[in-house]
C-alpha cells in the first residue's frame, strides 16, 4: 500500500532547491531536489540513495534515515513514518476490532458530548447516543473516509470537508505504513480510490498527518452549524483505538445546540422532542 521508494520521490519534489542552499538553475527540469542532490547533502552516496528510490536498498540506518528527514524537511510525523516504511520498527500486525464491554460503558457516561470509538481505518465501532444524533445513523457500519469522500459533498455534514480530507488521507497514510498487510484497510484504500477524484489527488501527494486534537465544525441539518472541540484518546494497548470526544465550550452556541441535540428521539433521528417518562 505505501513504500519508502514513493514517500522519498514526493518529498523530495516539495523541497525548495533555494531553501537547501542550491542556487537557481533556468535548466531545472525536476520539480524539487535532483537524486543526486538529495545524495550530497544527506552525505550518502548518489548510487545507495538511487537504489532507496528503487526499491533495491532495505533497512537503511537510523543516521542514515535522521540526515534524510533533515534534508527532506520532514516533521517528526513524517521521521516516524519514513522509519516505518524503512523496516526500522516492527511492521505492526492489524489489530482485531471487539471492543471491551468496559469501554461501553465508559462511552456511555460521556451524556454531554458525542463520543465515539474508532480503529485505524476509521470504522466507528462504537458511539453514544450523542454521536449517533449528530452522524445521524448508528455507529457500528460507519467509516469515516468513505463518509467524508463517498457520501458527503464540501455543502455537506462536515463544514470543514476540504481540511477534513486532508486529515482523513493523512492518517490512512499513516495506517498504510503501520499495517502494510492489512487487507481490509488495501480494500477501503482501493474503494476510495475508486469512488473520488480528490481521493487519488489526495493519495499521490503521499503527505501523512497525526492530527490529536482540533476544531470541528459540523452543519447539522436540524440544529445548525456545531463548532466542536475534538480529542482524540488513544487506548494504552495494541488495539489501534482511540476514543474521540467532540465538546461544545460552555456557554457557546455550540453547546446550545448538543443540548437541543439530546432531546431528539435517537431511535428516530427525527425533530420530535424525546418523551419523559417520569
Amino acid at each position: 500500500m505505501d513504500d519508502l521508494a514513493g514517500f522519498l520521490r514526493t518529498r523530495r519534489a516539495r523541497v525548495d532547491p533555494a531553501a537547501a542552499g542550491i542556487p537557481a538553475d533556468n535548466r531545472r527540469r525536476v520539480q524539487g531536489l535532483r537524486r543526486e542532490e538529495v545524495a550530497h547533502l544527506s552525505g550518502v552516496s548518489v548510487d545507495y540513495y538511487v537504489r532507496l528510490e528503487q526499491g533495491r536498498a532495505t533497512q537503511p540506518s537510523e543516521q542514515v534515515l535522521d540526515a534524510l528527514a533533515r534534508v527532506l524537511g520532514l516533521d517528526a510525523t513524517e521521521r516516524e513514518h519514513l522509519g516505518r516504511l524503512a523496516c526500522q520498527r516492527r511492521r505492526a500486525k492489524a489489530p482485531g476490532g471487539r471492543v471491551r464491554p468496559e469501554l461501553l460503558r465508559v462511552l456511555d457516561l460521556v451524556t454531554g458530548a458525542p463520543a465515539l470509538i474508532m480503529n485505524h481505518r476509521l470504522d466507528a465501532l462504537a458511539g453514544n447516543r450523542l454521536a449517533g444524533l449528530l452522524f445521524g445513523r448508528p455507529m457500528p457500519g460507519l467509516n469515516i473516509a468513505r463518509h467524508i469522500f463517498l457520501e458527503e459533498t464540501e455543502h455537506g455534514l462536515y463544514a470543514d470537508w476540504e481540511t477534513c480530507t486532508l486529515d482523513v488521507v493523512g492518517h490512512l497514510r499513516l495506517a498504510a505504513g503501520k499495517y502494510p498487510d492489512d487487507p481490509r484497510l488495501a480494500s477501503l484504500i482501493g474503494e476510495l480510490a475508486m469512488g473520488s477524484e480528490r481521493f487519488r489527488r489526495l493519495w499521490a501527494r503521499a503527505d501523512v498527518r497525526a492530527r490529536r486534537h482540533g476544531r470541528k465544525a459540523y452543519r447539522h441539518p436540524l440544529v445548525g452549524l456545531l463548532e466542536l472541540h475534538q480529542e482524540n484518546f488513544a487506548l494504552p494497548d495494541e488495539s489501534g483505538m482511540e476514543v474521540i470526544v467532540l465538546s461544545a465550550a460552555p456557554g457557546s452556541a455550540a453547546e446550545d445546540g448538543l443540548r437541543l441535540l439530546a432531546g431528539l428521539d435517537a431511535d428516530r433521528g427525527s425533530a420530535r422532542p424525546a418523551v419523559s417518562r417520569g
